[in-house]
Order: structure tokens, then C-alpha cells, then sequence
């Protein structure tokens, strides 16, 4: 159960552009920028830092930036962040096939070595204490400039608000990433845990 309850898209008219572009994106409103939405100066932040991270005029592929911010996720714990970007890679190209493998991302014939580094790179900027070392830097550098390392630090950097917040609350999975993770998602163990909606969640 939601630690705090999202608030009614309608009771916030302020955000109502801001939740127009997520319901024409997503289909719908995420629990977390409804909760956000308590103090909507937060929630505008947290939306223009989004929309920086996921530019389309940057040079890493938007549905690669999913996939990082879905192994930054991972090692975060966050299940909720972990079906949220499940979602939204597939809604950007990348192949329900390829989903699925993401934890095996290592040895899959799935991922290049370039996607490779760079998912090891999410993982060790995620951890706790952070894991980046001068190796693992060095081999991104073989893949990637740095204008396009600095785009894959953003979204780490952004999951690793996104992590901290919905784990914090326990925010309620919305139905369409908690189907699509239970099927995706499924042959890595995922599970919605304390994210599934409880009686108190579902709407009279």
C-alpha cells in the first residue's frame, strides 16, 4: 500500500499540461509525479530534469537510456522504477526479446560490447558505495564519447531519484507496467511487492 496516496490529476489544475504530455507518452499519469504533485514546484522540477535526460536530440538511443535506467533500477532494488522503464523501452523500440534478457545482459549475444560497458557503468554508478573505478571508466571511454557518457550519467543520476522516492513510498504500480513487467519481466524474478495496489488503491 502507497505510503502517501497520489493525488486526483483534477485537484492539482496547475499540472494539468504537464499531465496531458505523460497521459499522451504513457497512456497514463504516473503514481509518482501524482504524489510529487503535493508540492507541484517538485514535481515541475522533476519533469524539466526528465525531459533534459531523455532529449531526443541527444545521441544515445531513447530506448537504450531505458535499458540504463532500468540496470541503475536493479541495483537500486526499486521494482517499481524496474517496471516503468521495462515499459517504456519496449514503447521505444526496444524488442520484448532484448527486455527480457536485461539481466543477462553480460552474456547475452543480445547486447554489443558498447551496451555492454555501459550497463556495467549503470550498475557500479548505482551501488552502494558506488562501484565506478578507473578500469571500468576507462573501458567506457573505448565505447562512448563523453558527451554521450554524460547523457548515460544523467539518467542513472535521475533513477537514482526515481529509486529513492517510489521505495520510500511504496507507490502503487499502475496497470499497464505492472502487467507488462509480470509478463517481461518474469524469468528474472521480478515481482510487484510492496508496489501492488492493496484495497486501499483501487479506485471506488
Amino acid at each position: 500500500m502507497a505510503r502517501i496516496a497520489p493525488l486526483p490529476i483534477e485537484s492539482t489544475p496547475d499540472m494539468a499540461a504537464d499531465f496531458a504530455f505523460f497521459e499522451r507518452t504513457l497512456g497514463f499519469v504516473p503514481n509518482s509525479l501524482r504524489t510529487m504533485a503535493y508540492r507541484p514546484a517538485l514535481a515541475k522540477g522533476l519533469i524539466a530534469l526528465s525531459r533534459g535526460v531523455y532529449d531526443p536530440a541527444g545521441e544515445v538511443d531513447l530506448g537504450f537510456k531505458r535499458l540504463i535506467g532500468h540496470v541503475a533500477s536493479m541495483a537500486a532494488g526499486c521494482l517499481y522504477c524496474r517496471a516503468h522503464t521495462a515499459t517504456s523501452a519496449l514503447r521505444h523500440g526496444v524488442a520484448a526479446e532484448k527486455m527480457a534478457a536485461i539481466a543477462d545482459y553480460r552474456s547475452s549475444p543480445l547486447f554489443s560490447d558498447a551496451e555492454r560497458v555501459a550497463l556495467d557503468f549503470a550498475l557500479a554508478a548505482a551501488s552502494q558505495p558506488n562501484d565506478v573505478t578507473d578500469e571500468l571508466f576507462a573501458g567506457l571511454r573505448a565505447h562512448w564519447n563523453e558527451g554521450q557518457i554524460v547523457e548515460l550519467l544523467g539518467v542513472i543520476a535521475l533513477f537514482g531519484f526515481f529509486n529513492r522516492w517510489n521505495d520510500s513510498l511504496a507507490t502503487t504500480l499502475e496497470s499497464e507496467p505492472l502487467q507488462t513487467a509480470g509478463s517481461v519481466l518474469a524469468n528474472t524474478g521480478w515481482s510487484a511487492g510492496k508496489h501492488a495496489a492493496g484495497d486501499e488503491d483501487i479506485p471506488a
